[in-house]
């Protein structure tokens, strides 16, 4: 856990400490999902301005990941401008929707396997798992738009070919390291061990398939 002191007199306050959290979990994210254990509501307030920021970086990435975006700029109404405040609008919406729905399916999961855990407390584990996520949002699209410009939005253009593998490896790389620190969440937050705590997200990932599948059918 953080030590929550800046300096020999300094005390960092719970939303400094929090903010320091949000790297911390790329390179040491087992103090921070320790620290998810604290239930004192002003440590608990003092997460909600990461969060935010974590869905809706999150929720960018994955709506740039679509297809959809990848022909958005085929579309004449389009301009680079429309094109960043749909980036924000739809992440927002897509991101607050994973947030809630995953942190169903993960409370779902971790309730089967043993758990009294509150439903908050499993949405963060989600919005903190999804570090790597934000991350590759903030490094992934500058490095698109140097390589291929505006062709990252267009249909057909010159984002396709070795780079463009490239890149899709390395999202599909941010997504299971994602995954693994959710698995890492788990277990941490709940003490419990690596067999079951993989149940607890598998369980979580058998009930969204069969959401889906529910939905696919209808």
């Amino acid at each position: 856990m953080l030590r929550e002191t800046a300096g020999p007199h300094d005390e960092l306050t719970p939303e400094r400490a929090w903010w320091l959290r949000v790297p911390a979990t790329l390179l040491s994210p087992r103090p921070v999902f320790v620290a998810l254990r604290e239930d004192d509501p002003e440590d608990v307030g003092a997460r909600s301005e990461p969060i935010l920021l974590l869905v809706l970086l999150a929720g960018a990435a994955g709506v740039l990941a679509s297809p959809t975006a990848s022909g958005l700029l085929d579309n004449p109404e389009y301009d680079p401008l429309l094109l960043a405040v749909w980036t924000f609008v739809a992440g927002g919406i897509y991101g607050a929707v994973g947030y809630f729905v995953l942190g169903f399916a993960l409370h779902f999961g971790t309730r089967l396997l043993g758990s009294q855990g509150a439903f908050r407390r499993e949405r963060q584990i989600v919005a903190f798992a999804a570090v790597p996520l934000a991350a590759s949002f903030l490094l992934l699209l500058p490095l698109r738009l140097a390589l291929f410009g505006g062709d990252t939005f267009r249909a057909g253009g010159t984002d396709e070919g070795a780079g463009e593998s490239v890149l899709v490896a390395l999202q599909v790389g941010f997504a299971v390291w994602s995954l693994g620190l959710l698995v890492l969440g788990v277990k941490v937050v709940h003490g419990w061990t690596w067999p079951r705590s993989l149940g607890a997200v598998a369980a979580a990932g058998a009930l969204l398939a069969g959401i889906v599948g529910v939905f696919l059918l209808a």
